[in-house]
């Protein structure tokens, strides 16, 4: 993985996240060097890419059509009311750059198809999906199983969310787990606090599967339950016969 090294302004930026417990300066590194894809970059996409523009990953690529409106704000931490109106993905690049002027970020002002999907995956080392449609979250995944790279997906409603690690050819992918695409209600219910909490855990994930610290949550699904105050983690089964990644053998060490 060859890139830039880091400046000393950059070194003096991330200080505190080094250290025992946190980032070692070859992790700080890895992230330097490291480029993540996110669709789509708003209630949990933001945040996630909050996380890693902070935390200094050297290439954010995100994917976000239409333009900011009044209901998008209880959540889309990305956007202000400046931007209503405007085109999202203008909005919450601008907002990412303002946090980092180490990090480049590129916005894609549509949400990619089958073919762009794959080709985003390809540029990237880890996919976050973040898209509101059954179908966009099923189109990231086999994207991001074709590239043999992990994949986080994000979901959420009212106040519950959820967080599965994929690690393609080793763990269930998110087909293995949903054989049959569930019920999907266009405007559904949210919170921004739990699109926030999910999106904020996707990327401190990505934090630690790019910098190799800790142990990330591959092959489980987080459940929070912000409405009981619940949470819970399922250990997933990888089907052998999934039509998505049934044949898949892991590229990753």
């Amino acid at each position: 993985m060859a890139g830039p090294p880091l400046s000393a302004e950059e070194w003096a930026r991330y200080q505190r996240q080094l250290g025992p417990g946190v980032l070692t300066e070859e992790g700080q590194v890895r992230l330097k060097r490291s480029t993540v894809f996110i669709s789509r970059a708003g209630g949990m996409g933001g945040p996630a890419a909050l996380a890693l523009a902070m935390a200094g990953v050297g290439r954010i690529l995100f994917a976000h059509g239409g333009t900011l409106e009044p209901a998008d704000l209880n959540r889309q931490v990305l956007g202000s009311e400046r931007g209503l109106g405007k085109a999202r993905a203008t909005e919450f690049a601008d907002c990412l750059r303002q946090k980092n002027r180490f990090v480049t970020v590129e916005a894609i002002d549509r949400e990619p198809d089958d073919a762009e999907a794959v080709a985003l995956a390809g540029r990237a080392d880890l996919v976050i999906s973040a898209a509101p449609t059954f179908a966009e979250r099923l189109r990231l995944n086999r994207a991001a199983v074709l590239c043999g790279i992990p994949l986080l997906d994000a979901a959420q409603w009212g106040m519950t969310g959820t967080l599965i690690a994929v690690r393609p050819g080793v763990t269930a992918c998110l087909r293995c787990v949903y054989p049959e695409d569930p019920p999907f209600e266009e405007m559904f219910p949210v919170i921004g606090a739990i699109s926030s909490a999910i999106g904020s855990l996707a990327g401190l994930e990505a934090i630690k599967i790019l910098s190799g610290a800790g142990q990330p949550r591959f092959g489980s699904l987080l459940l929070i339950d912000g409405y009981r105050g619940q949470e819970s983690r399922l250990q997933l089964r990888r089907n052998p016969a999934c039509p998505c990644c049934g044949s898949q053998d892991s590229p990753l060490p």
